[in-house]
């Protein structure tokens, strides 16, 4: 029987450019009893108004909103920003059981938090696993969205190849399931201090904590009947034909797993998207490197007037 954990607040303490304050859903439908974190902070500009944006940042594997820490106070200069930790990261519940985790059981709980919180204007911003999920969001309910701004993802579904890179990726974290998730943004990101490397620990005590950094890379569809791979095609139809908003989209040129080669195909799904931003030493969690591309990056999703 899967057990639900919760991280001591004392673990977020003082962790370094994070102030914002967590806000928390326990009684989302189909996840009652589990709380989610988010952050959810109003825009900072005095004449936002009814149609201001709200940028929904959704984060990946094995990080958590924290990610979002260098891009946060240039969005609240547009919009209001919603950044949830998925369950089993940050400051939201952990399941103790790998089988708990699903595609669909992800997908469903961001259904329902922007259900839950009313969301409109939304600006989609996705990296990694928050863009496998994530961009299979608005081709249910396209008329929340109005803007997209996608980094370093793909669509999951299961009809292409995933490449070496991440299969050595999927194969480490099989093999090594208790890997030193600080070190892994060190090496990765070796401009982050060791306090800031650190905050990507935090949210686990212990491995007993762990199970949704385990089993994240096992869940990406790699065969066209997995588990989100239907929805995933789907939705690649859809940002193909359908799709009427605003894009922007930004490469970590350094990554070697969701880098060019993954970007270009899915720059040639969006329609509309225009030229990406490329980052040439920007890795994986291209997040951090924010300096590097914002605001240019916010610019194609909003006209001039």
């Amino acid at each position: 029987m899967t057990q639900i954990l919760r991280t001591p607040d004392a673990r977020f303490l003082d962790l370094p450019g994070w102030s914002y304050v967590p806000h928390y859903l326990d009684d989302l439908p189909g996840y009652e009893g589990i709380r989610i974190a988010c952050v959810d902070e109003p825009a900072a500009v005095a004449d936002a108004g009814a149609d201001a944006p709200t940028f929904l940042c959704l984060h990946g594997q094995p990080s958590w909103s924290y990610l979002y820490r260098r891009m946060i106070p240039q969005l609240v200069a547009r919009g209001r920003v919603v950044a949830p930790d998925l369950i089993g990261f940050g400051r939201s519940d952990k399941l103790t059981d790998d089988r708990a985790y699903g595609f669909l059981f992800h997908r469903g709980m961001l259904v329902e938090l922007i259900k839950r919180l009313n969301l409109h204007n939304i600006i989609l911003v996705v990296q990694d696993w928050g863009g496998l999920l994530g961009l299979t969001l608005p081709p249910e309910m396209p008329e929340r969205f109005q803007g997209l701004l996608v980094m370093n993802t793909a669509l999951g579904t299961g009809d292409r190849p995933l490449g070496k890179g991440f299969e050595a990726w999927r194969d480490f974290v099989a093999n090594s399931p208790d890997f030193s998730i600080s070190k892994l943004f060190q090496r990765g990101c070796p401009h982050l201090t060791p306090e800031e490397a650190a905050a990507y620990d935090a949210p686990y005590p212990d491995d007993s904590y762990r199970a949704g950094a385990r089993v994240f890379p096992s869940l990406v569809p790699d065969h066209p009947d997995a588990e989100g791979a239907p929805l995933s095609r789907a939705a690649r139809d859809w940002w193909r034909s359908d799709w009427s908003g605003r894009s922007s989209m930004v490469i970590g040129m350094a990554d070697p797993v969701l880098g060019k080669p993954a970007m270009t195909a899915l720059h040639q799904v969006i329609r509309g998207c225009p030229p990406p931003i490329e980052v040439e030493d920007g890795g994986h969690f291209v997040q951090e490197w924010a300096d590097a591309f914002m605001p240019q990056a916010l610019d194609p999703l909003f006209p001039p007037k």
